[in-house]
């Protein structure tokens, strides 16, 4: 009986494939230096690993392997920002992905809909990414999202890619703005780096009821505030995302308690912003999340459609980022909060 309660799962990053292109990059030397027990796969293309058919990203998830490779550079690699995403008032807003996938499980992430795998893709050749941004510069100041389709600062260690993005932003800064948004509660990262004119840490904050339930493996909401709070004393760019702000019976009392919380440890005065935005995903994200996770009450909520998009009834919605504006204007400007949807202050 004994053996019911054993993991047969591998452990994460047991399995480590890498493309040929990239075998002998110093870049994935020391990666698998940092993994001296996996075993590495030589691969012909990521896609062989990440694309294939009849995947099941809930159980990948709970040993994710690694995927080294070189990003297309044929293909797009700076994206136009999408219309579910905030722009804070910048007229030229774009994406970029230099990794796909992220360790932390929360079950209403869009990655969930948009991947057909659970493992992480790192895409080795980032100078091709910076290549590419000095390129859109030269037409207009860029103001670029880094870390959307994975938490960056939660894979520091590996990829090294946050501080990456901040060291190009240094070198730029009159032409480029970078958001780095994340989950992670890692203080060690902010005292490898220096605070920066142009470039904004965007903590994601959920009600520990929310996180409980639906962000699993992520840190928990003291220590991301600790962390948050910190950054903020020591000078650094912070935004905190009330986004997406997730739907659960009791919801009033539960995000009242998350924002006492920020009030009491974060000094408000000192963020560069604030958003707000209730959860919003398209069509045919949320058909294939639905396929994946049954039970997941954040996933199965009925939400309803407009132009692609699935959200909250809009009463439901009003109230809910209504109330957020309402007690956050006790201790922050409206003008420093960004709602969604309109991406105005109001």
């Amino acid at each position: 009986m004994k053996y019911l309660n054993k993991d047969c799962f591998n452990p994460f990053f047991s399995h480590i494939y890498v493309e040929r292109a990239v075998l002998n990059h110093p870049r994935t030397r020391k990666i698998l230096a940092a993994f001296p027990n996996a075993n590495v796969i030589e691969i012909a293309h990521y896609k062989e690993i990440f694309c294939r058919s009849r995947q099941n990203y809930i159980l990948q998830h709970r040993t994710q392997k690694l995927i080294l490779a070189a990003k297309d550079t044929e293909g797009t690699l700076i994206y136009q920002g999408s219309e579910v995403c905030q722009n804070f008032g910048n007229e030229h807003f774009y994406y970029t992905s230099c990794v796909m996938n992220c360790i932390y499980d929360c079950e209403y992430c869009y990655l969930k809909g948009m991947y057909p795998s659970a493992n992480i893709v790192i895409f080795i050749n980032i100078e091709d990414l910076f290549r590419e941004a000095e390129r859109l510069m030269q037409k207009h100041k860029l103001y670029l999202c880094v870390s959307y389709d994975t938490d960056l600062p939660a894979l520091e260690q590996i990829a090294g890619y946050a501080g990456e993005w901040c060291r190009f932003a240094e070198a730029n800064e009159q032409r480029l703005k970078i958001e780095i948004r994340t989950k992670c509660a890692d203080r060690k990262f902010f005292e490898n780096q220096k605070p920066l004119s142009n470039v904004v840490y965007a903590f994601t904050l959920s009600p520990r009821e929310v996180i409980r339930r639906f962000e699993h493996y992520t840190p928990s909401l003291a220590e991301r505030i600790r962390c948050a709070a910190q950054a903020v004393q020591d000078g650094f760019l912070v935004r905190l995302c009330f986004d997406p702000v997730i739907y659960l019976s009791g919801w009033q009392k539960y995000y009242d308690e998350m924002l006492d919380d920020v009030f009491r440890v974060i000094e408000m005065d000192r963020l560069a912003d604030v958003s707000v935005g209730t959860f919003r995903i398209s069509q045919d994200y949320l058909k294939k999340m639905r396929k994946q996770e049954p039970d997941s009450a954040a996933v199965w909520f009925p939400y309803q459609l407009e132009q692609g998009f699935y959200q909250y009834p809009d009463d439901m919605r009003e109230q809910m980022e209504q109330y957020l504006v309402k007690r956050l204007t006790e201790q922050i400007p409206r003008e420093k909060i960004f709602l969604w949807k309109t991406g105005d202050h109001t």
